[in-house]
């Protein structure tokens, strides 16, 4: 009998072979789930639950938001608005010490909104916020941390690419889970703000304090977002009040993003078909790993690993509280070797039953594996965003830069653990908003 844990477990270990020797994940996961299937139902039914998966997967409506959402963030890209949004935070509280710090913060978050990617994200701030504060007499170390660990606010602040893909392949709310982060993005965001703080004060040389800017260019400088910040309120307020759906607020996102381009004189034909290239092919590939995912998740539920591995946590008796930190524990051991996306689409299948079965519900453990994922985003040796923004900063050694986001990754450990001891922190909002 080939339909037991132990193929679903070999299963698991030859995708991560897989993915550690560079196969891509979309294919992987499907060629995986598709191969274990074939043993255990045959050739002719494998394809036909793998075929079904597919017609299920890009018929499904929430999908649509992808794209659009995609869309909003490369027609965003064209009107240089993480500039914008960097220039604005920084008018306002650069002439503090470490205040270019606090607005490459703000910056990643704004644009996290916008975009839903660390990795755009990490690279497009940084790319405008490094050279201000290295002219400024910043430390690079603790530049490149703060544009690192900020860019990670993009998998978190709603829309998320992440939360999307999560919403499908574990078929809850979408809606849900982007109100359900609002809380743990905004305290995520806080408590980089906090990091910095105790930096400059334990060591101020680092982030010299600068000129205070006239309250004329402050205003003119906020002048130039108030119709993104107004369109990011509209989709992410819209969806968390219930007032409009994922899937239309999308579609206004995208067409508010194009009435910006036009006004600001930005909506040219190359941008316009550069963002159409971007998003299709960007789209794509998601597509494509959510249905390998699916299939794989397939799989894993013929074995009955799911099953299997809940038995095995609830026999070592830990409770709810142990439990969750051995959870936690895999996922940060997981997420210092493998893309984060891969970490959600790899572990959902399995760990959701476990967490389930502890009474919390499918959008605490989305917020949840994308606060792992975040943290996987700039945890030594992977780190993708510690790569990201040294190909900004390229003078800068690795090194320096694990050395400035360590703070940041201390306080994210700290924030893990609060989502683990006040689940409210991410359940609260969707009860009260009845989302």
């Amino acid at each position: 009998m080939m339909d037991t844990a132990g193929t679903g477990l070999i299963g698991v270990l030859i995708l991560l072979v897989l993915l550690l020797l560079g196969g891509r994940i979309g294919a992987v996961l499907g060629m995986v789930g598709l191969g274990g299937l074939t043993l255990i139902l045959g050739l002719e039914a494998a394809l036909i639950k793998a075929g079904v998966v597919v017609i299920d997967t890009l018929t499904r409506y929430e999908l649509g938001t992808l794209p659009l959402f995609l869309f909003m963030a490369h027609i965003f890209f064209s009107v240089d608005a993480s500039r914008d949004l960097f220039d604005a935070a920084a008018k306002l509280v650069g002439h503090r010490r470490g205040g270019l710090a606090y607005a490459s913060i703000a910056g990643c978050g704004g644009f996290g909104a916008i975009n839903g990617s660390s990795l755009a994200t990490t690279a497009t701030v940084g790319l405008v916020a490094f050279p201000e504060m290295r002219r400024r007499g910043y430390d690079d170390a603790l530049a490149t941390g703060t544009i690192a660990a900020g860019g990670t606010l993009g998998q978190m602040i709603p829309p998320s690419g992440a939360l999307i893909v999560f919403g499908i392949i574990a078929e809850t709310s979408i809606g849900s889970l982007f109100t359900a982060a609002i809380i743990p993005g905004i305290t995520q965001a806080l408590f980089y703000a906090l990091a910095v703080f105790l930096v400059v004060r334990w060591r101020p040389e680092l982030a010299p304090a600068g000129e205070r800017a006239p309250w004329r260019e402050r205003w003119r400088a906020l002048g130039r977002i108030w119709e993104i910040t107004l369109l990011i309120v509209l989709v992410i307020g819209g969806i968390a009040l219930g007032w409009i759906s994922p899937a239309e607020a999308a579609a206004m996102g995208a067409a508010g993003a194009l009435l910006i381009a036009v006004v600001r004189g930005k909506l040219t034909r190359e941008n316009l078909f550069h963002a159409f290239g971007e998003t299709l092919r960007t789209s794509g590939l998601i597509f494509l790993i959510i249905i390998g995912a699916l299939i794989f998740s397939v799989f894993v539920g013929v074995t009955g690993l799911a099953s299997a591995a809940g038995d095995l946590v609830e026999g070592l008796g830990l409770g709810r509280f142990g439990t969750l930190v051995l959870i936690a524990l895999l996922l940060l051991v997981l997420g210092s070797v493998l893309d984060g996306l891969a970490l959600m689409l790899l572990t959902t299948p399995i760990l959701l039953p476990i967490v389930e079965a502890t009474g919390l519900s499918a959008i605490w453990f989305g917020i949840f594996i994308t606060r792992a994922m975040e943290i996987g985003f700039v945890h030594p040796p992977l780190g993708m965003n510690l790569y990201i923004i040294q190909g900004v900063a390229k003078d800068v050694s690795i090194g320096r830069i694990f050395k400035g986001v360590l703070p940041f990754l201390a306080t994210d450990f700290v924030h893990l653990l609060l989502l683990i001891l006040f689940p409210a922190m991410i359940l609260w909002l969707p009860q009260v908003l009845g989302t």
